[in-house]
């Protein structure tokens, strides 16, 4: 499998992505927004984009989609629930359903709610597995959920689903927000030497070239996993005076969304 990680340099920073077979070089194109910049991208690599696929249907994710059909025939792939929102979907996905890019690549569709209800990542059934997150879950942070989704439900699906993927699954979100996450975490949790060193390390990094972390380290810098965590629990407990005295993580979970809704 080959992945291009092709970066919009617009406000909203998007990631887009290119999944593509080595032998057939047949490609997929997630939440291709910057057309040009993802054509062009297809086109040095000798790739033929053949799939598109929509993780949910905000306008920033489904915008390319017209003129990226136009230009290669792609046939659209979006959650089954999304018909009425993303115009045009040649394929709905479920939970499992699995997708193939020539002959060599298989992603299998997760569905995520949490960010919208209708959103979808795709995880690489490869000996190198990788998780596409689009606005679900980001490098050391979560998504938000304030345009159609809910955050009980990102809840479960961290808990239920992402936390329980392989250790050195890589992770690929729809947005370069890395180091304002970090930011957060070492705000919730001062004394994370793990979050502090990759701040350090990533303050200046180019997005066209980006540090793609893995789910364990995710689970040492990013806040939304490490539910547990006394420091963090200490300091929701200075900041929210009715925070219960014992909380379940999915007190602490709802209680960092909330806060990272203003911060």
């Amino acid at each position: 499998m080959i992945v291009k990680q092709l970066f919009a340099d617009n406000p909203l920073r998007n990631f887009h992505y290119l999944i593509a077979c080595p032998e057939s070089r047949e490609a997929l194109v997630i939440d291709p927004l910057d057309v040009d910049r993802c054509f062009r991208a297809a086109e040095k690599e000798g790739f033929k984009i053949t799939q598109i696929l929509n993780t949910h249907e905000h306008w920033d994710h489904i915008g390319g989609n017209e003129e990226m059909k136009e230009k290669t025939g792609a046939a659209i792939l979006a959650h089954h629930g999304a018909a009425d929102k993303i115009p045009d979907i040649d394929r709905g996905l479920k939970a499992g359903d699995l997708i193939n890019v020539g002959t060599s690549v298989t992603l299998k569709a997760l569905d995520t709610p949490g960010h919208t209800m209708s959103h979808v990542c795709l995880l690489a059934l490869a000996d190198q597995p990788a998780l596409f997150c689009g606005d679900t879950m980001f490098n050391a942070g979560a998504g938000n959920c304030h345009n159609g989704g809910h955050p009980n439900e990102l809840y479960d699906t961290f808990n239920q689903q992402l936390s329980s993927l392989p250790e050195n699954t890589l992770i690929y979100p729809g947005h370069d927000y890395i180091t304002n996450n970090l930011a957060f975490t070492l705000d919730r949790e001062p004394d994370n030497k793990a979050a502090e060193k990759m701040l350090a390390k990533l303050e200046k990094q180019d997005a066209h070239n980006a540090y793609v972390t893995t789910l364990a380290e995710e689970k040492q810098i990013n806040t939304f996993f490490r539910l547990s965590n006394p420091t963090i629990i200490a300091e929701l407990k200075k900041r929210i005076p009715d925070f219960p005295t014992s909380p379940t993580e999915k007190d602490v979970f709802l209680a960092l969304r909330q806060l990272r809704n203003s911060w």
